[in-house]
């Protein structure tokens, strides 16, 4: 009997240490996230104390009916793709550079990993000046050098927008990729390359034979972060476009605000939350399965 009892003070003593763990995530986290499924099925204007009930008629209207949200949804996939392959490639060129032991190496550290933590309002308001159609960088320099029929008003035009929102996000994200695909590099034994060019191996044989084998949980993880963050992208947006012209740089973030702070739809906004997390959640589900796959080939 007293080692039981023994036995369940200590457990208690356990749970005690991580009981504020628990409140904090039933607080912050779960308590949250049941209340916005619960104000998904109620039509509500955010103030007034009336709630109408309409169960999953709003989760209806959204995937079937409403195709600004999906246009939202394309164009986060876009800049997503593009950061996928562009960002991500220039970020693991540079790394592989970094890694070679270059001269100046720690200082172009430093500068590469200075856009990601820059303020993305910052940055947008940076950018829009560069984009601009009157005044800006970049139809000054296309003056310059004879290109000056390319001039035009990037962020306001409907075929460029959205391209020069995701240069800009690309522009100020690849410094993450950077510093993780570098601390990945720097972690495979030297000898590996030393053996391998004992054996007359050449660089790529290198790269392909031994650099990627080991840099797939990487690859994955800097993959993962760059779909989750990029098709969260917001302040970029707010920064340039607002999400125009018209609806051509709306992405989910923005579309869900428009609906809970412009038009006063709160639980049909709560609603678009929800069906973006479950976007969301396929993905990385998704990922990891690729992920595993990988590594079993």
């Amino acid at each position: 009997m007293n080692g039981l009892l023994a036995n369940f003070k200590d457990k208690g003593k356990a749970y005690l240490f991580i009981l504020p763990a628990v409140a904090m995530l039933g607080l912050f986290y779960i308590y949250p996230f049941f209340k916005i499924f619960q104000l998904s099925l109620f039509e509500w204007d955010g103030i007034s104390k009336t709630m109408s009930f309409v169960g999953f008629a709003q989760f209806h209207d959204i995937i079937f009916n409403n195709k600004i949200w999906w246009q939202s949804m394309w164009h986060a996939t876009y800049i997503t793709l593009l950061a996928l392959i562009l960002q991500n490639g220039l970020a693991l060129m540079l790394a592989l550079f970094v890694d070679r032991g270059i001269k100046y190496g720690n200082v172009y550290r430093v500068i590469f990993f200075l856009p990601p933590v820059l303020s993305g309002i910052v940055v947008g308001l940076v950018w829009n000046w560069i984009f601009n159609g009157n005044y800006g960088l970049l139809n000054y320099w296309l003056t310059k050098i004879g290109l000056g029929h390319l001039a035009t008003t990037w962020l306001s035009n409907p075929k460029t927008a959205l391209t020069c929102v995701a240069v800009i996000h690309m522009w100020k994200g690849f410094g993450w990729g950077f510093i993780i695909l570098l601390a990945g590099l720097q972690n495979i034994p030297r000898t590996l390359y030393e053996a391998a060019r004992i054996d007359g191996a050449s660089g790529w044989d290198v790269f392909k034979r031994i650099t990627v084998p080991l840099m797939i949980p990487v690859f994955v993880l800097v993959m993962v972060l760059t779909v989750l963050g990029t098709m969260q992208i917001y302040d970029i947006i707010v920064s340039t476009t607002g999400g125009g012209p018209g609806y051509h740089t709306e992405v989910p973030v923005s579309r869900i605000l428009a609906r809970m702070l412009g038009n006063s739809q709160f639980g049909y906004a709560c609603a678009m939350g929800i069906v973006f997390g479950v976007v969301l959640i396929l993905l990385s589900i998704i990922q990891m399965n690729i992920s595993k796959h990988m590594k079993q080939t």
